[in-house]
């Protein structure tokens, strides 16, 4: 995909830090800042992939090997990560798994791993940065939701309640933050053609529905949702927090 993206001079030097950011629309995240201009730390459990991508982009970009379920283990990643790197500017909480489950099969225990997968890492990973944020002034955080849940995805019932509940996460810490000068948005993506989807799910039936489906009918790229995360932590958006935003392609 040919870039054509805006340059936000603000970003450039800004620590940002990104959950999930080993491929997909984590990957997309991370290269749009470093195109900016920023030092991004990207955090996500396939040291390969991370790795790959760190070096591919060189300076300023970082990865950090973290399993985001184990919450003691990320609130001491990002603790030690500030401390090399200096406190976060951005956080953008990307990283999710969509897993298919019959509500017949879901067990306790499933719904809860489902929930460490998708929703508790948004919460503590934000907790992590606030005090950095606090002393700065000033921060933007974008929590990524889905359509999933508006729509009723079938047959993944934890993860669309996971998304469902990052939203209202999202209002809460917008208005309890705001007066610190952290900005809070959510970014609900449609479909987006990364790899994971095309692998997984995307038949030719399931194709013709995603384009009438949708008021556009050319899919979704992950750099398309990276450009509004850019945009959403840069000071051209420096009035806009606790919104939901939704980018995907006018789906009705």
């Amino acid at each position: 995909m040919t870039s054509t993206h805006a340059i936000y001079p603000d970003l450039a030097g800004k620590v940002v830090a990104v959950t999930g950011g080993a491929s997909g629309i984590g990957a997309a995240i991370v290269t749009a800042f470093h195109n900016q201009g920023a030092h991004v730390v990207f955090f996500d459990k396939d040291e390969l992939a991370g790795a790959a991508l760190a070096e591919s982009l060189g300076n300023r970009v970082h990865f950090r090997a973290l399993d985001l379920t184990d919450i003691e283990a990320l609130t001491n990643r990002f603790a030690e990560t500030a401390a090399m790197v200096g406190d976060f500017d951005v956080l953008v909480n990307n990283a999710a798994r969509d897993d298919r489950h019959e509500i017949a099969s879901v067990t306790p225990a499933y719904w809860r791993e489902q929930l460490a997968v998708n929703l508790d890492h948004q919460f503590f990973s934000t907790q992590a940065v606030i005090p950095g944020m606090r002393k700065k002034g000033a921060g933007a955080i974008v929590n990524m939701s889905s359509i999933a849940w508006r729509v009723g995805l079938e047959s993944a019932p934890a993860y669309v309640a996971s998304k469902a509940a990052i939203e209202g996460l999202t209002h809460s810490l917008a208005r309890e933050l705001g007066p610190a000068g952290i900005r809070v948005n959510c970014l609900l993506p449609g479909f987006v053609r990364t790899q994971r989807q095309v692998d997984n799910w995307l038949t030719p039936e399931f194709e013709q529905r995603i384009k009438s489906s949708q008021c556009l009918t050319s899919f979704i790229e992950p750099e398309d949702i990276a450009e509004m995360v850019i945009m959403l932590t840069s000071d051209a958006s420096r009035a806009v927090t606790n919104q939901t935003l939704v980018v995907d392609a006018g789906w009705t």
